[in-house]
């Protein structure tokens, strides 16, 4: 080979890049509140199970339908991109963990990613039975004795379900199935972050199990830090 070809070789590489550098994504963070009196629940009537009444005799159980933290910040409410998210490609996750301990779900509203397996466990010395109520997904109900291992499961359609112990009526909970992987789940300050958001125009979707749902449009650029908030109202 000449010295001219050569030449016009190593021109070439230069002019295409071997690794084009990932663009930063962006980050949506916010947070969550409520505007009005959260209820005032009764603790959980655990008659049913001596063991529970025993355990929670000087730390009542409540229901955690509406959970508020400092400044009225509400809890269990999921943030997700509803719309503008055309990745669907799978995402590999580890399970998500779903455990039964000391009378009630360790976690009330657990989001996961459609094909994700979810690893249901029971903690306690006594039976659990865990009842997803799906309706697109298929339905199924299974009894956990004290003591056996977890056993794990995964959802093909996106979709929020209610859960259910059919021994323990106060046991309450969601799976919350979602197609995107931009999703997060508020902690006990109201607080959620969605990552790695590629540049674009998005709907935002907040989900709370009694107070509805609400949604708000937002446009990112790369790099970009964005702060989103929602106000959800209390019921009468």
């Amino acid at each position: 080979m000449n010295v001219r070809k050569v030449g016009l070789l190593a021109l070439a590489c230069l002019s295409v890049p071997l690794h084009a550098s990932a663009a930063p994504g962006s980050t949506v963070t916010g947070k969550v509140t409520l505007s009005g009196a959260a209820p005032k629940y009764k603790p959980l009537d655990l008659s049913k199970q001596p063991e529970c009444v025993r355990l929670h005799a000087s730390d009542p159980l409540y229901p955690d339908n509406v959970v508020t933290g400092s400044g009225n910040s509400l809890r269990n409410v999921v943030v997700y991109i509803s719309a503008g998210d055309n990745d669907n490609s799978p995402t590999a996750r580890p399970a998500a963990v779903f455990d039964q301990k000391d009378c009630h779900y360790t976690t009330h509203v657990l989001a996961l990613r459609i094909g994700q397996e979810v690893t249901v466990s029971n903690s306690d010395p006594f039976s659990h039975n865990i009842h997803p109520l799906a309706r697109i997904n298929r339905e199924w109900n299974k009894m956990q004795l004290p003591g056996t291992p977890a056993f794990s499961y995964a959802y093909d359609h996106e979709e929020f379900i209610p859960i259910k112990c059919n021994i323990h009526p106060w046991m309450q909970g969601y799976f919350v199935v979602l197609k995107t992987r931009h999703f997060s789940v508020t902690d006990d300050e109201g607080h959620f972050s969605l990552p790695n958001l590629p540049a674009g125009h998005y709907v935002v979707t907040a989900w709370h199990e009694t107070l509805g749902t609400q949604t708000k449009e937002i446009t990112v650029s790369e790099g970009e830090a964005l702060s989103l908030n929602f106000t959800f109202t209390a019921k009468p």
